[in-house]
């Protein structure tokens, strides 16, 4: 690696999301250089459940309920294009997914908001509402306890790891450059360009893209932006190989294409603990058990825990900087279901074009209230 090498863009943060908006930019012709601190980060995306997902996003912010359908369109060609470009298949199924409830409250209540959504988009918001009977038809192992379920048409799942082998690959083939196990100390702005000290070497580009997670919390006030950011934890259990039984991902259990099942629950603000507790992997398969009685005797084999990066809205933030004319801000929890938006509109606005009208309210100044 030649820290001199002349470079247009560098991209702070190795993830999804990172390696979503490197890829884009790569693509459309640019020098980009990514730093990432490695496995001693606290990756998202290496514990993602890896759903592409739509109902239910966007309670209070329809914008977001946009971006989110505008993302999931496009996960097909994006899909496609990697898997044409490296040969990686990142396992999309994009044939629905559904939310079950074990409470008719809880059902109730998510439908209300999925209708709120509809209603602020002027009806265009597909989902469907299902009782027992219709659970059964379309997922016959759901078990008796499951009073309903919301069905989402443009929802699915990836592999997160073969999405972020195919991001890396594709990005080095057409031209990028990946350094790894740096953390990224100080970013100075003089003379129109960026500085970057990272372990030991300096870094010169006309642009910093900041999508390092929760490390932006950090980076962000360097460039005269603000990145309130938390981690929230999730935790895991992943199954044995079992038969092919679940034809859609729900939000609590998904079988990946080798046959495993991930399962997984949790919401936790316990810092940057991203352990696993016998507590919330006892509630967790529970309720999965109860979701799916057939994993009552199938054998667990690994369990994690990882750390989401959320605001306190749960929205993202898309911000450029006017104190440093060419940082940006990139961070969200949905990394993988607006993988493709990343990729490309956000790079375009990045690059000079407009700013997409669904992310003009993602940005910081709304936490100043």
């Amino acid at each position: 690696m030649n820290a001199n090498r002349a470079i247009d863009t560098l991209v702070i943060g190795g993830g999804a999301v990172g390696m979503s908006v490197a890829y884009g930019l790569a693509r459309a012709g640019e020098r980009v250089r990514v730093l990432d601190e490695g496995d001693d980060a606290f990756r998202a995306a290496r514990g993602n459940f890896g759903l592409v997902w739509v109902h239910g996003k966007g309670v209070g912010n329809p914008a977001y309920a946009r971006w989110s359908m505008a993302a999931a369109s496009q996960w097909p060609a994006f899909a496609a294009e990697l898997q044409e470009l490296t040969g990686i298949a990142v396992e999309l199924s994009q044939n629905g997914g559904l939310t079950m409830f074990l409470t008719e409250e809880e059902l109730a209540a998510r439908a209300a908001d999925c209708m709120s959504i509809r209603n602020a988009l002027g009806g265009h918001y597909p989902f469907e509402v299902l009782d027992p009977a219709g659970v059964r038809a379309i997922s016959p192992h759901s078990g008796p306890d499951v009073v309903g379920a919301i069905f989402g048409p443009m929802d699915g799942h990836v592999s997160p790891l073969r999405l972020l082998r195919a991001l890396f690959q594709g990005f080095k083939s057409r031209g990028g450059d990946l350094v790894t196990g740096v953390r990224v100390e100080r970013i100075g702005h003089r003379a129109g360009e960026f500085h970057v000290a990272a372990a030991g070497a300096t870094h010169v580009a006309a642009r910093v893209v900041l999508a390092a997670g929760l490390g932006n919390r950090e980076l962000a006030p360097m460039v005269g932006l603000l990145a309130p950011v938390r981690p929230s934890r999730g935790q895991i259990l992943v199954t044995e190989r079992v038969q092919p039984f679940l034809n859609h991902p729900t939000m609590h259990v998904r079988q990946t294409g080798e046959g495993v099942v991930q399962i997984g629950d949790s919401k936790e603000d316990v810092g940057f603990n991203d352990g696993t507790t016998v507590e919330q992997l006892a509630r967790i398969a529970q309720r999965a058990s109860r979701l799916f009685p057939i994993l009552g005797n199938v054998n667990v084999v690994r369990t994690w825990g990882a750390l989401r990066v959320m605001t306190s809205d749960g929205f993202p933030i898309y911000q450029a900087s006017r104190d440093c004319p060419g940082a940006y801000l990139v961070t969200c929890h949905s990394g993988i279901t607006l993988a493709s938006m990343h990729t490309g509109p956000l790079v375009r606005w990045m690059r000079g074009g407009a700013e997409p009208s669904e992310i003009q309210t993602f940005k910081a100044e709304r936490f100043h209230v």
